[in-house]
């Protein structure tokens, strides 16, 4: 049961992100669970440290969804710069 509710809370805060980040519409469900997911483990390791607030891999409050959400968005954001921001080249 755990696991579910964790993948729901991986989703909103995947979703939530992707509208932020204006990557929606080019992800479904599943990948909004990934970025969730992997948004959480991301604030756990760089943002936990400085704020003191933990992510949704320890409980599922406001305070660290929210935490989850910055590691999600730091995530797409990191990516779309790798990928050079989806901008098109004048030749």
């Amino acid at each position: 049961m755990n696991l579910i509710i964790y993948l729901i809370a991986g989703a909103i805060v995947g979703y939530v992100a992707s509208r932020i980040m204006g990557t929606n519409s080019r992800q479904g469900l599943l990948l909004d669970i990934v970025v969730g997911v992997a948004g959480a483990f991301i604030a756990g390791y760089l943002l936990t440290p400085i704020f003191k607030i933990g992510t949704i891999n320890d409980a599922i409050t406001l305070p660290t969804m929210l935490m989850s959400l910055a590691g999600a968005v730091l995530l797409l954001f990191v990516l779309r710069l790798l990928r050079g921001g989806g901008r098109r080249r004048r030749r």
